[in-house]
């Protein structure tokens, strides 16, 4: 789906095909375009493959914190993030920049299928949750705190950096065989107070 200009902090439109919500193809409005932007986000595409048996899947329960030691985050509460009735899903706010969010229509962390998290990697206020998405490499752990006291890990599996334009909608929302963990942020350079491209954390539950 081709993006469109946002007026207000969004990551993308949201498209219905079947029964499964599919995917962000926009940016965050006017990340970067501030006094302070961060560097250009740029990382090196990589993969390995799939665990060929998958974990078993977890019950139900919301996220409430998020941890990746290699990128320095530590961050919680995790902020709900619903779809609009223009079929855009929600970021954190400007102000809670340092926050991620989860999408509430896609499963909870652990659970069988890909759940969904949204982080910026700067905003107009300049470096946010996701600054150091540079320093993340193939194996490193993910680790979702749940509200029922367990934490769901997950080890990243692929790294991919894609233009907005060409955003992988069913790679990212379409069914999986276990528990997966999808990590949305933008990266790129600054164009029209957009960056060009998403950065995507692929990660399995382990």
């Amino acid at each position: 789906m081709r993006p469109r200009p946002l007026a207000s902090p969004r990551l993308g439109r949201i498209a219905a095909a079947s029964t499964l919500a599919l995917a962000l193809s926009g940016g965050l409005a006017a990340c970067g375009s501030g006094d302070r932007p961060a560097p250009d986000a740029k990382v090196s595409n990589s993969a390995v493959p799939a665990p060929a048996k998958a974990a078993t899947p977890m019950k139900a329960s919301k996220p409430t914190r998020l941890q990746i030691p290699s990128a320095g985050v530590d961050a919680g509460p995790v902020l709900p993030l619903a779809v609009d009735s223009t079929g855009e899903l929600g970021v954190p706010p400007v102000a809670k920049a340092d926050q991620a969010g989860w999408y509430t229509g896609g499963v909870t962390p652990g659970e069988k299928g890909p759940a969904v998290l949204v982080a910026h990697y700067d905003t107009a206020k300049g470096p946010a949750l996701m600054k150091n998405i540079k320093n993340v490499k193939i194996g490193d752990v993910i680790k979702v705190g749940r509200a029922d006291g367990s934490t769901a890990t997950f080890k990243i599996r692929e790294i991919q950096q894609v233009d907005k334009k060409a955003f992988p909608t069913n790679k990212v929302y379409g069914d999986t065989t276990g528990p997966e963990l999808r990590l949305l942020t933008c990266g790129g350079p600054i164009q029209d107070g957009h960056r060009t491209d998403n950065i995507i954390l692929y990660a399995t539950l382990v």
